[in-house]
């Protein structure tokens, strides 16, 4: 057994079925390993795309992501997925092809340093030097991307490895958390409490990554509660008035949610009442907690959110009645801002709105970040989603699309995207295409970057916007060229025969309409 069917043992052990790559050098021994084995090798066009379809994939499987990627400029390229992995607590695995140990310091082609490169962004960053200890390593590596809270992991793998002879491999199993954590001071702080708040990080969302809706198995607890996934924080549209809430707050569990920029840090300014119990999976995200909030913080408990969440759910203690406080956290979260028409075109705002009419609520919804990002998050709905996530990373939309279908390829998958973020890897529509994972893709096409155009427009005011246009590219002709379908709409009256086009062509869809782009709703803070 060489060191590469090592790997595939391992991921084969833990019912890994999907691998997302691009192959290369070094790798092709781990192609070669997957023959005769279930796991479906998905090549596509590009690394990040790579890195980002396996965590669309792991975000909606439930199982570790799994990306396999060559060496030098190959890792370069999915430096950005582990970025917006850790962000959005997904886990993943990277896999990258490495020069051979045997001619370490020699200048072998695509030498270097790769773990310098990756270990600031990665739960784990290790290069396996032994064909021995490629299942131990990679096994641990799983379970750290799993663990605590969840997020990427990075194993290099020299090509002289993966050819080198070795034993037996083990397989991965995953570690669990302490299933019966300690919830007293939790349940006495919350019992005290007038008007207090759950907050949960974004591998809590009630959309996914709490298996079983847990976050929605504790009203008993009469306490509302809010996951949080947005970059926007405070500013998300899709959370309404929520700066008001934090205002009246007088005690807060943070369940893996960071206390960083998005919540303001949990400043005194922001939060005047609040006290908090933090709950997080890593000392880091501890630390961080007790240096932000000071002497607010109750306490900052080092253990797994999901095992406090699932304790919660299942052992909540008699708690007072807080109907009065659970409506109005409600009432502000449902608030939206009004927003009028600017033009006779369809505008951003019109567009999702007619979306969601069109669209199976049993659908998977993949939102892209931006203006039109914005809107999509705020007006359509799902029962599951995924969306550009913390790290505030944009143009993963198809990407998050094409792992999506491979998780799920009975469901129907909706892919919301402004014409800035569709090009960052239009080409994957090929991808989709060459590997039978279609997906109906909208695009609010308003030729320009319009969150920066905003930027601008706000800092720096009207005379000086510059740089921020973009053409009227037909996006649907490319799509059509990469043996996809593609359809150009211009008024509302054409929307609903598109997607119905789109969903009989049964082929990866790219319906393009121009629009008037608004400015992502707000409430001015």
């Amino acid at each position: 057994m060489r060191g590469a069917d090592a790997v595939i043992e391992v991921l084969h052990g833990t019912g890994c079925t999907h691998v997302f790559t691009v192959s290369g050098n070094q790798i092709m021994p781990v192609f070669d390993a997957c023959l005769g084995r279930n796991i479906r090798l998905v090549h596509a066009r590009h690394e990040a795309a790579a890195g980002y379809m396996a965590e669309g994939y792991a975000q909606i499987s439930g199982k570790p992501g799994m990306a396999l990627v060559a060496a030098g400029a190959g890792l370069g390229n999915a430096i950005a997925p582990l970025i917006a992995s850790r962000a959005s607590q997904t886990p993943l695995v990277l896999l990258s092809g490495d020069s051979p140990v045997s001619l370490d310091g020699k200048g072998a082609f695509q030498e270097m340093n790769q773990i310098a490169l990756t270990e600031s962004v990665a739960k784990l960053s290790c290069r396996v030097t032994s064909a021995d200890d490629v299942a131990d390593i990679l096994s641990n590596a799983i379970n750290v991307a799993q663990s605590g809270q969840p997020g990427p992991v990075h194993i290099s793998l020299p090509a002289d490895v993966l050819e080198s002879e070795t034993g037996a491999a083990s397989t991965a199993s995953v570690r669990c958390g302490d299933d019966h954590p300690d919830l007293s001071e939790i349940f006495s702080f919350l019992g005290k409490a007038a008007k207090p708040l759950v907050l949960l990080g974004p591998e809590l969302s009630g959309y996914r990554k709490a298996p079983g809706g847990l976050a929605m198995d504790i009203n008993e607890l009469n306490v509302p509660v809010i996951a949080m996934e947005s970059p926007r924080g405070g500013n998300d549209p899709n959370l309404g008035r929520l700066r008001n809430i934090w205002a009246m707050t007088d005690f807060v569990l943070a369940l893996g949610k960071p206390i960083d920029f998005s919540i303001a840090y949990g400043s005194e300014k922001d939060w005047p009442l609040a006290h908090w119990i933090t709950v997080h999976g890593t000392e880091l995200e501890s630390a961080r907690a007790r240096r932000n909030l000071g002497d607010r913080l109750i306490s900052s408990k080092c253990i797994e959110p999901r095992s406090v969440l699932r304790n919660l759910a299942g052992n909540s203690a008699k708690q007072p009645k807080r109907e009065q406080w659970q409506m109005t956290v409600s009432d502000l979260l449902a608030e939206r801002p009004s927003s009028s028409t600017v033009s006779e075109k369809i505008n951003s705002r019109d567009l999702c709105l007619e979306i969601q009419r069109n669209m199976s609520p049993k659908s998977i919804l993949v939102c892209d970040g931006g203006e039109f990002g914005q809107w999509a998050q705020t007006i359509d709905g799902a029962s599951t989603r995924i969306v550009n996530g913390v790290s505030g990373a944009i143009g993963g939309a198809l990407c998050h699309a094409i792992g999506a279908k491979a998780a799920a390829p009975g469901s129907e998958i909706f892919v919301l995207t402004g014409d800035g973020a569709i090009g960052f890897h239009l080409a994957e529509f090929e991808t989709a295409v060459r590997e039978e994972l279609p997906f109906i893709s909208v695009i609010g096409n308003d030729r320009c970057w319009h969150a920066e155009h905003e930027l601008q427009r706000r800092k720096y005011g009207e005379s000086r916007l510059h740089s921020c246009k973009l053409s009227g590219a037909r996006y649907d002709n490319a799509a059509k060229a990469l043996g996809g379908f593609g359809i150009h709409v211009t008024c509302m009256d054409e929307l609903a025969d598109a997607i119905d086009s789109a969903r009989k062509s049964r082929l990866p869809s790219c319906i393009n309409v121009e629009i008037e782009g608004l400015p992502a709703p707000c409430f001015t803070p």
